[in-house]
Formats: structure tokens, sequence, C-alpha cells
């Protein structure tokens, strides 16, 4: 992880894949974030992944991920009130 920019790792599993409509739209995976508001838990991203090895993959239904949400620099966040 980039230890220079505030960083967030999230536990989900892939609920399930939503097949393409079309052949130019591509299938979708749904992702259950653990720990999320029951309303906003799923989210969605299309289901091409990049292997080490640079081939294309695609995830599975009840396969576990991590999400990283990173702050994009320093004016993305603001220091906490401890008091």
């Amino acid at each position: 992880m980039d230890t220079q920019r505030p960083a967030v790792n999230l536990p989900g599993t892939v609920e399930k894949i939503i097949e393409s409509p079309h052949p130019v739209i591509p299938e979708k995976a749904q992702i259950a974030i653990e720990g999320a508001d029951d309303l906003y838990r799923e989210l969605r991203i299309e289901n091409t992944l990049t292997a080490e090895d640079g081939g294309e993959v695609s995830l599975k239904p009840g396969a576990p991920v991590e999400i990283t949400i990173k702050a994009v620099g320093p004016a993305a966040t603001i220091p906490l009130d401890k008091g």
C-alpha cells in the first residue's frame, strides 16, 4: 500500500455477476462491502481485472475481495478532532 496517502481497506464478497445485455456492454460484478451501511453496501464494477502477468481475468460469485480507498492527496483529508 502507498504509505504517502491516507487509505482504508474494506473486505467484500462478489455477490453476483450481472450478464451484459449487449455485446458492447461489459458484464458487471456486484460486490457487497462488509461494514458499509445497508443502503450503500453494493458496488458494481466492470468484471475485467488485470492479473500480475498482464492477462485479463474476471471475478467469480462468492469470491472474497478487498476494496482499497485512497485519498488523492493532502487536500482530500482533514484532521480528526480528538477532543
